[in-house]
């Protein structure tokens, strides 16, 4: 019964096949995942347009109203008689002006018809109630 012994001088026949079953691991996977991301482009010719004019820049501004009926504006409190005159000028900085009216649940319907009537007066277009949700 003969033993052959490797020595250390011979050369190596077999191939380490880890490093390439893991390479090829690698590129399945990411084949996997990519390969629905190709399939959902759908080719699309848009259509060309001259370059638009910019958006106006909007401003917003708060308007509230406590129960007290008391008017702030931008968190300054301002007499109701001067809040049209506020917000025309405001309004004459040039940037269209949206206003957020936060009225308290206490106050007065008619303070607050008061309020959106001057600012109706005063030429502003967009005025929007916050709320909080229940």
């Amino acid at each position: 019964m003969a033993l052959h012994i490797a020595s250390k001088e011979s050369a190596m026949s077999e191939i380490n096949v880890t490093p390439l079953v893991d390479v090829m691991l690698v590129l399945l996977i990411v084949f996997i995942v990519t390969a629905p991301l190709m399939m959902q482009v759908v080719p699309v010719n848009l259509p060309k347009t001259a370059q638009v004019a910019p958006l106006k820049q909007t401003r917003t501004v708060q308007l509230s109203v406590d129960a007290q009926g008391t008017v702030h504006l931008d968190l300054r409190v301002i007499h109701f008689d001067a809040l049209e005159t506020e917000l025309k000028a405001l309004r004459a900085e040039g940037q269209e002006l949206a206003v957020q009216l936060h009225a308290d649940e206490n106050v007065r319907y008619g303070r607050v018809a008061q309020v959106m009537a001057a600012a109706n007066r005063a030429g502003i277009t967009r005025l929007g109630f916050v709320t909080v949700q229940q």
